[in-house]
């Protein structure tokens, strides 16, 4: 039997983001690698989920997404930005917004054409732009600041480019883009033709400036792919509810990918996602920007008294932190060193770059989790680097 595996899945890697949760697991390490709360969903959630399943929510429901959510999705896009979203044409749910990623590229882009990527980059967009054979064409933004070159991203634009990808808040770096910047992509788009698709799944986490989605601008509505998802701000990583918000003739070729994807996204769960959204006022998401404001603090407050060079994240919940001071090891040898010798692990931070070398010196903490187990991360890194 023939061995051989195609072509694209030789140019990337597995995930090192979860590659390194099962460094943490080997080592017995705080897991500061992989971005999912080590604290509960809201106990509305779980109630919801529950009743879901015992009045027999276990079916298939409807592929682009149950109509409670698409309902309650389009309300809140318009409470939360003045956004009109037809919940039976502009929504489309999916397994994640990893999926939805991967949907909308297999979507909108065809073999042969470009996508922009902004650097550092969440690993996942490369990838799926070579699984449509397509190429990324990465944009570095330069440390500390990161902030986005109107010039640099002209530049990048070519004839073959189709769409940019553009993660606000950021992972990994925690910009939130501000107005002008994202003024600068919506006028090269229109300019150019080209559609935007949006990563918002940290919406609602932001600690400086505001989330400006890109689909509220002037002339983007049409041509702004939104991608978020529940994973994040209700804190159930594990229950797969992406969200996909696009023009009606892009849902339509999202929907039908989608569909042979995964077919649909957990329906219990779904249910409560929409009971979630329905029930849980403003104090609720105002409570979700405080509480990680002071998960960040602690976290980053530790990482400085322990030697690392970093800057508190304006949205998100990671932290990318400079060990220069700390070691001669590269990034990846100084993740697992660090998840072995001091109990703590991060991410490396080339894997958040298409040329290795621009993280060898970097590694990327998350900070989504209960205050005591960052004061126990903190308290290992202080002790293991004095």
């Amino acid at each position: 039997m023939s061995q051989r595996t195609a072509t694209r899945t030789h140019t990337f890697t597995e995930s090192v983001i979860r590659d390194m949760t099962r460094v943490a697991r080997r080592h017995d390490a705080i897991n500061l690698a992989q971005g999912f709360p080590d604290f509960p969903a809201p106990q509305l959630l779980k109630d919801a989920a529950c009743r879901a399943i015992q009045r027999d929510a276990n079916q298939y429901a409807i592929t682009w997404g149950a109509p409670a959510l698409r309902s309650a999705l389009a309300r809140r896009y318009h409470q939360w930005y003045g956004l009109a979203v037809d919940p039976d044409n502009d929504i489309t749910v999916t397994c994640g917004a990893t999926e939805a990623m991967a949907a909308v590229m297999l979507a909108v882009v065809d073999p042969g054409e470009e996508v922009i990527v902004l650097e550092p980059f969440y690993e996942n967009y490369g990838p799926d732009a070579i699984l449509c054979d397509a190429s990324p064409v990465f944009l570095p933004l330069a440390p500390p600041g990161f902030r986005l070159d109107p010039g640099r991203l002209r530049s990048a634009v070519t004839r073959r480019t189709r769409a940019i990808v553009i993660n606000t808040p950021n992972n990994p770096t925690g910009r939130v883009f501000d107005p002008d910047e994202m003024s600068a992509v919506a006028e090269l788009c229109i300019e150019h033709d080209l559609l935007a698709i949006t990563d918002e799944i940290y919406e609602h986490i932001v600690f400086a400036g505001r989330h400006i989605p890109l689909a509220g601008m002037p002339g983007m509505r049409e041509r702004t792919i939104v991608i978020s998802g529940l994973s994040k701000t209700f804190s159930i990583t594990g229950w797969r509810i992406g969200t996909i918000v696009a023009p009606p003739a892009l849902t339509s070729a999202i929907r039908k990918v989608h569909d042979f994807l995964t077919v649909g996204a957990p329906a219990p769960l779904q249910e409560a996602c929409a009971a979630g959204l329905d029930s849980l006022g403003q104090d609720y998401y105002d409570g979700i920007a405080r509480d990680y404001r002071r998960r960040r603090d602690i976290l980053h407050r530790g990482l400085r008294d322990a030697g690392f060079a970093c800057t508190p994240p304006e949205g998100a919940y990671y932290i990318m932190a400079d060990f220069s001071a700390l070691s001669a090891l590269d990034d990846t040898a100084f993740a697992t060193f660090m998840a072995r010798e001091c109990g703590v692990a991060p991410v490396p931070g080339s894997s958040f770059f298409s040329r290795p070398g621009r993280g060898a010196k970097l590694v990327r903490f998350a900070f989504c989790k209960q205050a005591e187990t960052l004061e126990r991360a903190v308290g290992r890194l202080r002790s293991f680097f004095a």
